[in-house]
């Protein structure tokens, strides 16, 4: 345990001890550790490693290609349960693994999940993820989706990539060489794929329907006034707790 936790310190593991009990319990020989403990040091992501990350009291399901959940995303469950009501319909698009569609179904009584992501590995992870709880579909945002949906959806929860392109090299070597680049690119302001998200929404949300997106404290207004130019009602909350904030446009129509 010792050598594992200075191992790990010694490559900039910042809470080496907890990263190195995970690694312990995840392998079988000391063999197997050795090549867990190497795969850490050399970038991979912890939770890609031993197959799951924890997201809000359950383990999420995490294999390569797929964008890891981040612990922030909770202010974004937090906020949805408190605008669903038992036997929402709900949709998590740009779903990566399914986390934050398995959380909300989790708090709230009689959820009908929806999910979606246009990368396949994500898609395949959420399907394990999600199943007996939810749907997940392939493809570019609403695309995949099917036309029942259509005017239904009272809580859209979105983490679409907002980190702007000339930023991603900056990010740790962790996310910017493992995850896939799609789930990271928000285009040059960071916010393309919101403004996306924005214009496709009113034609998916129920009157009166939440789309919650997860962006960046500087971020946020250039959000808030993409949901505003498609006819929604935005509204902008921060977490300090979580360092997060979310921008909630409600459906008024």
């Amino acid at each position: 345990m010792i050598d594992v936790v200075a191992t790990l310190r010694a490559a900039g593991c910042v809470f080496a001890e907890d990263e190195a009990r995970l690694l312990l319990d995840a392998a079988a020989t000391p063999a197997e550790l050795d090549e867990l403990v190497r795969r850490r040091v050399a970038g991979e992501p912890l939770e890609v490693i031993v197959g799951w990350a924890e997201f809000l009291g359950r383990r999420v399901a995490v294999d390569a290609g797929v964008f890891v959940p981040r612990q922030r995303s909770a202010f974004v469950v937090e906020n949805a349960v408190a605008l669903a009501r038992p036997g929402a319909v709900v949709l998590d698009l740009c779903c990566g693994a399914g986390a934050l569609g398995l959380a909300v179904a989790a708090a709230v009584e009689g959820v009908e999940l929806h999910a979606a992501d246009i990368e396949p590995a994500a898609v395949a992870c959420a399907r394990r993820n999600l199943a007996g709880t939810g749907r997940v579909y392939e493809g570019d945002l609403y695309e995949p989706l099917p036309e029942t949906l259509r005017g239904r959806v009272d809580v859209l929860v979105v983490n679409a990539p907002y980190v702007p392109t000339d930023e991603i090299a900056m990010m740790p070597p962790e996310a910017r060489d493992h995850e896939p680049v799609v789930a990271l690119d928000g285009g040059s302001d960071g916010v393309a794929v919101h403004r996306r998200v924005a214009a496709g929404a009113p034609r998916w949300l129920a009157p009166g329907g939440h789309l919650l997106i997860e962006t960046s404290e500087h971020q946020a207004p250039l959000t808030a006034a993409a949901m505003a130019e498609h006819g929604l009602v935005p509204r902008v909350t921060t977490s300090d707790e979580h360092y997060c904030t979310v921008v909630i446009g409600t459906n008024a129509g």
